[in-house]
């Protein structure tokens, strides 16, 4: 069998890739090159094929790669035709002019896309098979019961194309031999990605991203101590038998990484996977931390350790920060550039939740940058938006202790001890009391920055600010009445206990002691507004 007939799946020739169309929606076959056409034509509205937790992996891709090959062809501006762009990919890996390192398989000695070539030639000691495309991929269920583990037995090219850059560019570690990549702060991290949306379709946020990218180019690196000219940028291109790692100074500013030992093979015309544990990881980098110059990706400026999100996800506390805040370093995605749109901008932050031999869930948020929001970014000055934030922040945080105290008094029915003072809530009651007060951080969490907004954006802030503590106040005292159908159910004990509850909560929201002297003031104006109101002359 010759070499040729050994290669399947190639993506710059074959049509394997698909997308919807941003006019009609109808699906639409393409290659690589064809793709990158679509895409900088804006001609493209989704991948029916692309998982949830698949979509930065795929974005950063074809951002990276955009970038490295109009660098190599001295461009600034993307090319228009496919034919420009497959001439513009085969110039990346010149010894491979048959176009193996674009082929789903290639002979095990020869570099197959997002594959380094074996060493040898034999994978005669991996392990068996995988022959479901999301059995490759990153993401670990538990026994099962969230997501059906190797379920997509029929999988096409496409699903293992998008399967492999999933693994190979946002994996972390998974037991010994299994190494995870180098753009995360550790192996139970994760690569989270944040950067600004512009109005339009996918090929409008990847243009922008692209441009970014070759802008930055320098500076990442000066940063990051990356190589200017010459470096390997597609590492799958470079032999890698287990044993030794690539120096990160080897590396380009915009380089794609493998962080697994792959080889996809073909057996009765199926496409399969396999896998082998490795001694070293792909890139020698633990001691950055994650901070590596990723175009999207946050970084603690206390710590420099690229951020890392928890099983909270993108919460309005994180949000505010990325959006606000001057803990965290913003990537050069998230940066405003001066042709970015007046209009229609939103924050886009995704990532994956990574804990001990587990997924903790896929997290996405976006944020409507507003029009005094984008003045802001613009000239790097957000400390008063910052104040508004954290002032709002800071509310909520209060108001649910307040609403967790009082739960405690209407689980505990309302017990007091000799000297008429409340019982202490004994483990069972503060547990129950924490989960009844989660409805109200999860609706402020989901309104906090259409709230927030509105008062920025106001010309009378203290009005939407006093409208909003007593709303906040409303949510409250909704949230402690939910529960009661949890307390007590004997007449007298429930009666006594809701009443408990809610005077413990007006009480200390109205309470001259309060941190707040805002939220006093505000339920004070509203109850004479009331009082007012019911002694309007008949």
């Amino acid at each position: 069998m010759t070499q040729a007939e050994l290669l399947h799946g190639n993506l710059l020739r074959e049509r394997l890739l698909h997308y919807r169309t941003v006019v009609a929606g109808d699906t639409v076959a393409a290659n690589l090159p064809e793709l990158f056409a679509a895409m900088n034509r804006d001609e493209v509205r989704d991948f029916p094929a692309l998982r949830p937790h698949q979509r930065h992996p795929w974005h950063a891709f074809l951002v990276q790669l955009a970038a490295i090959a109009l660098h190599q062809a001295e461009r600034d501006e993307p090319f228009e035709t496919a034919a420009e762009w497959d001439t513009a990919l085969m110039a990346l890996t010149p010894d491979d002019l048959d176009g193996a390192a674009w082929c789903l398989v290639s002979p095990p000695g020869r570099p197959a896309f997002m594959q380094p070539p074996v060493p040898g030639g034999s994978l005669a000691d991996w392990k068996s098979p995988m022959t479901a495309a999301d059995e490759l991929d990153m993401l670990i269920t538990s026994k099962n019961h969230d997501l059906k583990a190797a379920r997509m037995i029929r999988s096409s090219p496409e699903d293992w194309c998008h399967a492999l850059i999933s693994l190979q560019t946002q994996e972390g570690f998974l037991g010994a031999g299994n190494y995870g990549v180098s753009r995360m702060n550790g192996g139970f991290a994760s690569r989270c990605a944040v950067g600004v949306k512009p109005p339009g379709r996918w090929g409008q946020r990847w243009r922008r991203d692209v441009a970014a990218l070759i802008a930055a180019r320098q500076e990442v690196v000066e940063l990051y101590g990356l190589k200017p000219e010459g470096g390997t940028a597609l590492t799958w291109l470079r032999p890698w038998d287990g044993l030794d790692s690539l120096a990160f100074p080897s590396l380009d500013p915009c380089y794609i990484e493998v962080c697994r030992r792959i080889r996809m093979t073909v057996s009765a015309g199926q496409l399969q996977a396999q896998a082998t544990s490795t001694k070293a990881p792909r890139i020698a980098a633990k001691e950055l931390c994650g901070v590596t110059g990723d175009p999207w990706m946050p970084v603690d400026m206390v710590s420099a350790k690229a951020l890392t999100i928890t099983s909270r996800g993108f919460d309005y506390k994180l949000a505010s920060e990325l959006l606000f805040g001057q803990k965290l370093g913003k990537p050069v995605a998230q940066i405003l550039r001066p042709d970015d749109a007046s209009a229609g901008l939103v924050l886009l932050a995704q990532g994956v939740t990574r804990g001990q031999g587990k997924t903790e869930g896929y997290h996405e948020r976006r944020i409507p940058i507003s029009k005094k929001m984008r003045q802001a970014f613009a000239i790097r000055d957000t400390d008063a938006l910052a104040k508004v934030a954290d002032a709002r922040i800071a509310v909520i945080a209060e108001v649910r202790k307040m609403i967790w105290v009082a739960l405690t008094v209407l689980f505990a029915n309302a017990a007091r001890d000799e000297a008429g003072k409340d019982r202490d809530a004994s483990d069972t009651v503060k547990n129950r009391a924490s989960k009844f007060a989660q409805p109200f951080e999860s609706l402020c969490d989901s309104l906090f920055f259409e709230e927030l907004t509105e008062e920025i954006e106001s010309d009378a802030p203290l009005a939407v600010r006093e409208a909003w503590l007593v709303g906040i106040a409303d949510r409250a005292d909704r949230t402690v009445r939910a529960a009661f159908s949890a307390g007590p159910r004997s007449g007298q004990l429930r009666y006594r206990a809701q009443s408990a509850a809610l005077a413990k909560l007006h009480a200390a929201m109205r309470s001259p002691k309060s941190k707040f002297p805002d939220l006093v003031a505000a339920l004070k104006s509203r109850q004479s507004d009331i009082t007012e109101e019911n002694h309007e002359p008949a």
